[in-house]
């Protein structure tokens, strides 16, 4: 388990620069390698099931995440896939809850 997935998401008010350098490189550093960091903008990950029924489960245990962490990430399915893209859409870039959301997205599979 993350330090990140013991932690909860805190809605972002604005007002603040997004997270760059070397500090967004050590966060992703505590992410599971599975998920990318893209143009410094966001993270995504694929995740694989074996049929659309699973990958529909998964996508419903994110979205149930996602009200109860008051974040809610961009979400792609497709048969056995489900793809996950974060960021924060009021500063544009990333908060270390993107972070924090991206762990508990392994967690509700059991990865680290």
């Amino acid at each position: 388990m993350s330090s990140f997935s013991e932690k909860d998401c805190v809605p972002c008010k604005g007002g603040i620069p997004p997270i760059k350098g070397k500090r967004l490189l050590a966060l992703m550093e505590e992410l599971n390698n599975e998920w990318k960091l893209i143009e410094d903008h966001h993270l995504e990950r694929e995740f694989a099931f074996s049929n659309f029924k699973e990958a529909w489960s998964y996508l419903n245990k994110v979205a149930e995440m996602s009200e109860q962490q008051d974040h809610h990430p961009d979400i792609e399915l497709s048969w056995g896939r489900v793809k996950v893209i974060i960021w924060t859409h009021k500063i544009d870039g990333l908060t270390e809850s993107d972070f924090v959301f991206a762990a508990k997205c392994d967690d509700l599979l059991g990865l680290e």
